[in-house]
């Protein structure tokens, strides 16, 4: 007979900065939040708000780290150089770095944004562009070139799930440009939250989508009531 299920320790965390979540809402149920750094989104005003709150609340901060774009919200694809990118990614990460301090936090981990995200899984020079970029923080995503080039060099990894994204056969996330990529109803989101959270170390929900707090609180609830510990990695 198997022993009872007893859960496990997992973070939950959402993109915030961005100026288009309600990041006070969403800062009281997260236990780590992915900060926008201004090249996607995000201001410096914006990104010490966030800061502030996060560091009264004990939220854990990361570098949400994009290409150079706010026009299409860092979800475009980018062909940009090595060199560019781990200056682009150092400037990011230091901007946060610095603010983080001054409100008495810390940048605890860097994770890709957008189209930066899904090019370092197969993309191992621009994945070597985020890590060169990003110091010796340990580094949040889905398996791939970036997490496996991380680990190599002895860096701590992260493995992340999407319970309001839906998941392809070999487990990719479904691009947004097609239908079904989005997981909207909150029973659907709760069940794939409860399924991803025997695997990963950190559940994500999205902070632009619609209903993201109410999302949140409910994943939370569910996960604490399955016995997980909610605590920032």
């Amino acid at each position: 007979m198997d022993a009872p299920w007893s859960g496990r320790t997992i973070d939950l965390n959402a993109d915030l900065g961005e100026e288009v979540s309600d990041d006070e809402a969403l800062l009281a149920v997260v236990t780590s939040a992915n900060v926008a750094c201004g090249y996607h989104a995000g201001s410096p005003a914006v990104m010490r708000t966030v800061c502030a709150e996060a560091a009264r609340r004990g939220v854990a901060v990361g570098a949400q780290v994009s290409y150079d774009d706010r026009d299409g919200f860092g979800r475009v694809a980018r062909e940009v150089a090595y060199e560019v990118l781990r200056e682009q990614v150092a400037d990011q990460v230091g901007t946060l770095a610095s603010i983080a301090a001054e409100e008495g936090t810390s940048v605890r981990y860097v994770k890709p944004h957008g189209a930066l995200y899904h090019r370092a899984i197969d993309d191992e020079e621009q994945a070597a562009a985020v890590l060169a970029g990003s110091d010796r923080l340990p580094v949040l995503g889905m398996p791939g070139a970036l997490l496996t080039l991380a680990a190599a060099a002895g860096r701590t990894i992260f493995h992340e799930g999407f319970p309001d994204r839906a998941y392809t056969p070999d487990g990719r996330l479904v691009p947004r440009s097609e239908p079904g990529a989005l997981v909207e109803d909150e029973d659907g989101i709760v069940a794939h939250a409860l399924a991803l959270a025997r695997t990963v170390d950190s559940l994500c929900v999205h902070g632009d989508s619609p209903g993201a707090v109410a999302h949140a609180i409910a994943v939370r609830r569910a996960l604490e009531a399955a016995g997980h510990q909610l605590h920032a990695f």
